[in-house]
């Protein structure tokens, strides 16, 4: 069974909203090598709207490994208002139930899925009980504005299973489903 794996940059006052604005100062060596052994670990993304239209803007026109892969990788995108075809290449939209088609989706044989950013999909995700990890990017800044991480979520127990300390001070945490209280 595949693994579906969120990978979040948050500030430590919980911010997640336009990352690219805060989170570049912090993103290290050590933060590329992460970054791209957990996208080669995945064959997949899967996106919401907003996510995907930011990437489909950003990636087609880059170039190198970690481009080429997020390029040709396939991407599921689930929305209400987008319509195929979809711009970016290897894209599908999922439009029936979210929840149902992404338990679908973890049956097939493959690598990770991933998801990047914590919006609506991914808490919809983890309070069913899809979400395999959650790794929180804990950067070193408060930003005191914008929108924040699990907003709208209801008591979600997890389980820390992994830390790793970057050079910059960022703290990457990883979490699963607790599966004790």
């Amino acid at each position: 069974m595949r693994r579906i794996i969120v990978s979040t940059y948050v500030t430590l006052d919980g911010v997640i909203e336009a990352p690219q604005k805060w989170s570049l100062n912090y993103f290290d060596e050590e933060a590329a090598k992460f970054a791209t052994d957990q996208l080669f670990a995945a064959d997949a993304l899967l996106a919401g709207r907003e996510t995907y239209q930011s990437f489909a803007e950003a990636w087609p026109a880059r170039t190198g490994d970690f481009a080429d892969k997020i390029n040709s990788m396939t991407k599921y995108v689930v929305s209400t208002t987008l319509a195929e075809p979809l711009e970016w290449n290897n894209s599908t939209l999922i439009k029936g139930d979210v929840v149902e088609e992404v338990a679908k989706l973890k049956q097939q044989p493959g690598q990770d899925i991933l998801i990047y950013g914590t919006g609506r999909l991914a808490n919809t995700l983890l309070q069913n009980g899809l979400i395999d990890e959650h790794r929180l990017w804990v950067t070193p800044i408060i930003w005191g504005r914008g929108r924040r991480i699990f907003e709208d979520m209801d008591t979600t127990l997890l389980e820390l299973i992994d830390t790793k300390t970057l050079p910059s001070g960022t703290v990457i945490l990883t979490h699963t489903l607790a599966t004790k209280v």
